[in-house]
């Protein structure tokens, strides 16, 4: 057969998407909305998206379809219980941004151990300058060795974090659904993992068990001098109260490349932080140059593989 292939949102992926080998036609848009997706998927068989939610309601005036491609690892924006009752095969995208999300986690971590916000905030105020020695050190610099890093999930982005946490010195603390054998990490409770983490870096993902699994709780059974990495899903933290918690000296600082709406709306809590000790990105981690070519070529293999009756990366 013949299939035809709709890309909804081709600007989501910046890199050269090869067509499938094998015989179709194929229509992309550089954006859809939701309520635009359920017109533009009419007659496709294939769907590939990124974050445009494909749910129940728009699933059931789609009779053609027959698998969606999710051009990314998370799949929170498609109905699998749906699609599971109409046989929609779905596929992600896994194991690409093993180097970009790591090191962007890093990046995270420190700039807030070292203070680097602050210090580059006191050079542009002249404190430098006024200093009556060479240098100046009126925020507090911590090194990584000897000190904690906690994950939370330890699949191939936690995996690949704890590698260069391991290059600084740093002990590795893991807590996962299933414990792992790996004998380079200590397993230990979600309560231990709270309480004697100097970094806490998430790597789970979204979904009923997971969400807000930080919250005003959990921050105050952390250190105070703690910091906080997010480079998973928004939703994984009450962004209320981190704010707070930050705002308050309940924890150290924070590190976030996710936020619970995306992109965020103005009046988002934490988009309006302005704190030394608070770094934003705009979900960007996963997106250096090799990852982004590796996800586009990843998405291909995905859809040629269902093509012949050999699907990999089958989301369940």
């Amino acid at each position: 057969m013949t299939h035809h292939l709709v890309f909804l949102d081709r600007d989501s992926v910046i890199a050269h998407v090869r067509r499938p080998a094998f015989d179709h036609t194929w229509t992309e848009y550089a954006a859809s909305t939701a309520d635009e997706a359920r017109t533009r998927l009419q007659g496709a068989t294939i769907a590939i998206t990124n974050k445009v939610p494909l749910r129940a309601a728009t699933l059931a005036q789609l009779p053609d379809l027959q698998m969606i491609a999710v051009a990314a690892t998370g799949t929170d924006i498609i109905d699998l219980a749906a699609c599971r009752e109409r046989g929609i095969l779905v596929s992600n995208i896994r194991d690409y941004a093993f180097a970009a999300v790591p090191e962007h986690t890093f990046a995270l971590i420190l700039a807030l151990r070292r203070n680097l916000i602050a210090y580059r905030l006191d050079v542009e105020a002249g404190r430098w300058q006024q200093s009556p020695r060479f240098c100046l050190f009126n925020h507090p610099i911590q090194d990584l060795h000897g000190s904690r890093l906690g994950l939370f999930g330890y699949g191939a982005l936690g995996k690949a974090v704890a590698r260069i946490a391991r290059g600084f010195g740093m002990d590795v603390a893991v807590h996962t659904r299933t414990p792992t054998d790996d004998p380079d990490v200590t397993n230990v409770s979600w309560e231990e993992l709270l309480q004697t983490s100097d970094v806490l870096s998430l790597h789970a993902p979204l979904n009923d068990q997971t969400r807000h699994c930080i919250g005003t709780a959990e921050l105050a059974r952390m250190k105070r001098s703690s910091l906080l990495i997010n480079t998973a899903r928004g939703g994984l933290v009450d962004e209320a109260a981190l704010a707070l918690a930050l705002q308050t000296g309940v924890i150290g600082g924070a590190g976030f490349d996710v936020l619970s709406q995306e992109p965020p709306p103005p009046d988002n809590v934490l988009l309006n932080l302005r704190l030394p000790n608070f770094i934003l990105t705009p979900h960007n981690a996963w997106a250096s140059t090799q990852a982004m070519q590796g996800l586009a070529d990843q998405l291909i293999g995905n859809i040629e593989a269902f093509a012949a009756n050999k699907p990999v990366n089958v989301v369940k």
